[in-house]
């Protein structure tokens, strides 16, 4: 099946279904099955909308982020220790003060699911 035409609501050809499910219609598209050599119109719809509670985790300019860097990577871990960085050899992880990262090529490397650390000053 190919899909050949993907439209956001309110664009020509979406009226009928932004009628019918409102603000919920995210996309509609077109699929062509060649075999039974149909068109197939769908629709993707949002089915449920949950609050999502305040971050606890703030990240402050002292924090001291987990940063993750693959072996190998000699540019990433030059800049790691010119930043100050801690090496952590039981979880593999660079501890790095968040405010040393930020807008460099580290910050993409932060790992958010593993923990934080307060800073040692």
């Amino acid at each position: 099946m190919i899909t050949r035409l993907k439209l956001k609501p309110g664009q020509k050809g979406t009226k009928a279904l932004v009628e019918k499910y409102g603000n919920d219609l995210v996309c509609v598209r077109y699929r062509y099955d060649e075999t039974s050599r149909a068109r197939i119109k769908t629709v993707e719809l949002i089915v449920e909308r949950k609050q999502l509670p305040a971050s606890s985790k703030k990240i402050t300019d002292e924090t001291l982020v987990p940063v993750q860097i693959a072996y190998g990577a000699t540019k990433l871990g030059m800049m790691a220790r010119a930043a100050g960085g801690e090496w952590d050899p039981d979880v593999k992880l660079w501890y790095i003060m968040f405010e040393k990262i930020k807008g460099t090529e580290l910050e993409q490397h932060i790992l958010s699911d593993a923990g934080m650390k307060n800073s040692r000053k």
